[in-house]
């Protein structure tokens, strides 16, 4: 996986994790990969892999069972939650790199329009 060098990995880590939660790939409940599997997946060093389980249980997205490992959130509620944040990410940088190539507000309207229609 490519990351982008201007986020911390940590954070677009924890970005893809809320992403599989919000599309139904992981599940509440559900136990997480270890926190070195986690690394290994990502690429990413086993201490990032556990900052990113300790932000996640920071913002009540997952929790920990000693001995037993990380698992989702039981609350449907939480994960819902993930959606609107997480779209908001989304448009403010497709309006920032759209602004960034000479698109005025009005012009990026009438492209997603167009897009829609397609």
């Amino acid at each position: 996986m490519e990351f982008n060098t201007s986020i911390p990995i940590y954070l677009q880590v924890m970005d893809l994790i809320k992403k599989q939660l919000i599309l139904g790939i992981l599940t509440p409940g559900e136990q997480l990969p270890s926190t070195r599997s986690l690394a290994i997946t990502y690429n990413v060093n086993p201490n990032t892999a556990a900052r990113i389980y300790k932000e996640l249980e920071l913002e009540g997205i997952c929790f920990t069972k000693r001995g037993l490992g990380t698992f989702v959130t039981d609350s449907t509620e939480t994960i819902s939650k993930l959606k609107g944040p997480m779209a908001q990410r989304v448009i403010d940088h497709f309006i920032a790199e759209m602004t960034e190539l000479g698109y005025n507000f009005e012009d990026m309207l009438t492209i997603i329009k167009e897009k829609g229609r397609e």
